[in-house]
Formats: structure tokens, sequence, C-alpha cells
């Protein structure tokens, strides 16, 4: 555990998320798309077109999926981005998290447990949104669209990562239509917005929120807390309490769902008389920051 502390900065929790969510995208890709010939989009989805292209100009007969292979190397120079311009810690979980991607795609088999196709995609769907927005959550990612999208949702407040997925997986998905027909097309974009939808829903740094905190002491240490360990701005001010008019301080601050439940669990260590109210999914315009 210290060498998962030291070297990926990550507590048992987060570590936990990062290795379960990577095991589920795993398994909804290999279970519920790849036995129905179907494309993920993003970096593998285009991993599995080229192997699909190939195969078939070559006519090629493995039994091998080398998709995830592809899909590591396509990802060696995107991890440059994820290193420049997110962080040297998102760069080393996204490479242990990818890493454990590539092993996990390239080991499962690929087996169709349900018969319909169109339950294939809904749950592929909801499992492999599910499985991403656990990772990105414990502060990796995917790789690919990924890191692309959290760089650019760092710089524009009105972009998500779900919605650079659905751009890039029309690109691919058309593609494939043209070169599969049209039923693959349609139920690969089906799964494609099933799992970014439920991506947007579990990315918390996704989320904007507010909280009001009263406080009948000296709230430095709350706005210590939020200054420097979630490195936000707040404002307060005084006032007084409507029942018994005794003294009150109110803090003001806007923060991402992800911080907003940090100081949540932070609330307990400060003054028993302290109570916090919240508010999630409003809209920001302006300098917010998204720390990612």
């Amino acid at each position: 555990m210290e060498i998962i502390r030291k070297n990926f900065n990550w507590n048992y929790t987060d570590f936990c998320k990062a290795l379960l969510g990577s095991l589920l995208f795993c398994f909804a890709i290999n279970f519920f798309v790849v036995p129905n010939h179907l494309y993920t989009g993003g970096v593998l989805g285009l991993s599995q077109l080229i192997r699909s292209i190939v195969v078939d100009v070559f006519n090629l007969d493995i039994s091998f999926d080398f998709s995830g292979i592809l899909y590591y190397l396509i990802n060696i120079p995107l991890f440059v981005i994820a290193y420049k311009f997110v962080g040297k810690t998102f760069f080393f979980r996204t490479l242990f998290a990818v890493s454990i991607q590539t092993l996990m795609l390239s080991l499962l088999p690929s087996v169709r447990l349900v018969d319909d196709l169109l339950a294939n995609v809904v749950i592929g769907g909801l499992l492999g949104g599910v499985g991403v927005g656990m990772i990105l959550s414990s502060g990796a990612s995917t790789g690919g669209t990924d890191i692309v999208g959290l760089a650019l949702a760092k710089k524009n407040n009105h972009f998500s990562v779900g919605k650079l997925g659905m751009i890039v997986n029309a690109l691919i998905y058309m593609v494939a239509g043209i070169r599969y027909g049209l039923e693959i097309m349609i139920y690969s974009i089906i799964y494609s917005a099933v799992d970014s939808l439920m991506l947007d829903k579990m990315h918390e740094q996704n989320i904007c929120s507010t909280a009001f905190i009263f406080c009948k002491e000296n709230p430095k240490e709350i706005n210590d807390y939020i200054k420097n360990e979630l490195n936000r701005d707040f404002t307060y001010w005084h006032a007084k309490g409507g029942y018994d008019d005794s003294k009150t301080y109110i803090i003001y601050t806007v923060l991402t769902k992800y911080e907003l439940i940090k100081l949540e669990r932070h609330m307990k260590e400060f003054d028993i008389q302290t109570f916090m109210v919240k508010s999630e999914g409003i809209g920001v315009k302006g300098q917010f920051e998204k720390n990612f």
C-alpha cells in the first residue's frame, strides 16, 4: 500500500475504484460489445476498427484480439499530453489504468452473455460508463479521448469528457457504418450514447456545486481548509441568527461535486454547531477552473 501511496498518491479507496473500474470497463467491452461486432468509439474504438480492417484486408485467421495492444500504442503520445497539461500524478495513474485495461482486454475471452442485441448495447453502455466514471473519479483515466477531454475541460467550463467522446465516436461510427453496415453503426451509436451519459453522471468533477456553511465559531479553520486543501476561493460575512439573535458566520463557495464530497467528509471535524446547505448541478460562468 505504501508503494501505491508514494508513486500514485492514491489512498486505498481510490486505488480500488481505479482497479475495479478498469475491470468493469473491460468486462463490458469483451462480453457485451466485441462479441456483437460493435465498436466502442474513442481510441479503443479506433483500435477495434483498425483491427477489423487489417483482418479483412489481409484475410487473417487469428484468435487473438490485438486491438488492446493497438490501444496501448496509440495512447503513448497521449500520455505526453497527460503529463504536460493535466499533471504528473494523473499521468502515472492513467499509465497504471491503461496498462491494466490492455492486459484485461487481451486476456479476457469475448463471450456473448445475452442474445438480444439491444440489451447487449444498453447493459454494455451502462457498465462501461460506470467503469470509466469510477476511473475518472479516482483521478485516473482510460486514456485516449479521456486525456484530451480532461485537458479541454480544464480550459472550458462548458466542456465535458463525454461530449468529446461522442464527437470522436461519430466519426468512427461513420466509417464503421460505411464498411460494415448501417445496423452496426446504429447499435454502436446507441452504446456510445448510453456510455457517455453514464460517464458524465459518474464523473463528479464535471458537476458544479455551491455550499453555504453556517457556523457559530470563528470560521478560520473552515476557510483554511477550503483554500489550502480544496484550492478554492470563498466569501464569508457576519450575520445574526433569527431564532436567538446570536452571532453567526456564513461562508459561501463554489466547488465541483468531487470537492463538495471531500468538504462534507471533513465537516465533522469542525464546530458541532456548524452545518451546510448545498446545491448540485448548477450553471457557472466566468473564471471557474475545474481542478482534476
